[in-house]
């Protein structure tokens, strides 16, 4: 397992991170604590969750297992300052959690609080801004994106009372680094702008999708992350499972994503199902599994601190752990390049 730098903490993490979202929904506590005892066994020392997890499906009755879950997992623990636990507050559009009110700073302190309840921990490695409070154009909400529907408010005072609470709970020993996530490059450099205006925390990290068939990112925002130190972990590396290849032959396999999310958020549609096509021949004539060829793809990247995998089965888990061992010839960057360039946003 290779380790990289977390942005400009001085934590390093496991270049394949360990997601939750099914925890809870799709997968029982004690396949849960299987598939942890198996991913730190195997390297992996950073743990991705949030606290409106799990969302397969979102329930508002489930709202915080998963974060119970992975506590159960990590109480009493010896090993604990060996791992990095990342964890989200939730903010503006799930009326779930606080009716989906904008984060202030006095939020930040109460959700950071009740996550440490159910983490049974005393602190949080690296604490997410799960979305931002303006609103984004993440989740296919690009198709129609206009910034200028958006609600910054006045992002400078807003950003200095979130980077207030950040900086009195590292204080007290409660989180250690601060994440953005589903951000654009606009709203990172607010961030960067209001922390060393102010001598403000600093944010390390930056949870945004990123995939074969989504690459957003690998512009504005890649520029970003890379001259300003500001690590990538990337959700959804395999389009929710549709970059396994499995649906490719028409089947929807009973439990799996698709029987839930017909179009896994947007993901799989047929413009996209022709570029997965595109992407599991490329596969096949290197003789690679499609699932590790797309998260070895994503590791390549040079503003990659992370790729956050998710497994419903210890099968897949397995699989998508072993994309670790896998080094992508320049035949096969050459070959995903040229379905990218004919296939630059499937979805």
């Amino acid at each position: 397992m290779k380790f990289k730098q977390l942005g400009c903490t001085d934590m390093t993490v496991s270049e394949i991170c360990i997601g939750s979202m099914t925890w809870g929904s799709q997968n029982s506590l004690t396949e849960a604590h299987e598939q942890l005892d198996y991913a730190i066994g195997e390297g992996v020392n950073f743990i991705d969750t949030a606290e409106m997890y799990p969302t397969t499906p979102r329930l508002a009755e489930t709202t915080g297992l998963t974060e119970e879950i992975v506590g159960a997992w990590l109480k009493g623990r010896s090993d604990r300052d060996n791992l990095v636990v990342a964890t989200k507050i939730t903010g503006e559009g799930n009326s779930d959690v606080r009716d989906g009110k904008r984060v202030d700073g006095l939020m930040i302190r109460q959700a950071l609080e009740d996550s440490l309840m159910r983490l049974k921990t005393d602190r949080v490695d690296l604490y997410q801004l799960h979305w931002p409070n303006r609103g984004s154009y993440h989740f296919r909400k690009y198709w129609k994106y206009d910034p200028s529907t958006l609600q910054p408010g006045d992002m400078e005072q807003e950003v200095a009372d979130l980077l207030g609470a950040v900086a009195r709970l590292q204080e007290e020993g409660k989180l250690k680094a601060f994440g953005l996530s589903n951000e654009s490059a606009w709203g990172t450099m607010k961030f960067l702008d209001v922390s060393r205006t102010h001598n403000l925390p600093r944010i390390a990290s930056m949870q945004n999708e990123y995939s074969l068939v989504c690459r957003v990112y690998d512009l504005d925002m890649a520029e970003v992350g890379v001259h300003e130190d500001i690590g990538l972990m990337a959700f959804s590396p395999l389009a929710a499972g549709a970059l396994s290849g499995k649906y490719l032959d028409g089947t929807i396999p009973e439990g799996s994503r698709r029987s839930m999310q017909p179009e896994l958020n947007g993901r799989y549609v047929p413009q996209s199902e022709k570029a997965i096509a595109l992407y599991a021949e490329v596969a096949n004539k290197h003789g690679l599994n499609l699932a590790q060829m797309s998260l070895a793809f994503c590791l390549s990247r040079s503003f990659m601190t992370s790729a956050i995998v998710g497994a419903t089965s210890m099968e897949q888990l397995r699989t998508n752990i072993a994309a670790k061992d896998v080094d992508l010839s320049e035949d096969v960057l050459t070959d995903i390049q040229s379905v990218y360039r004919d296939n630059p946003r499937p979805m």
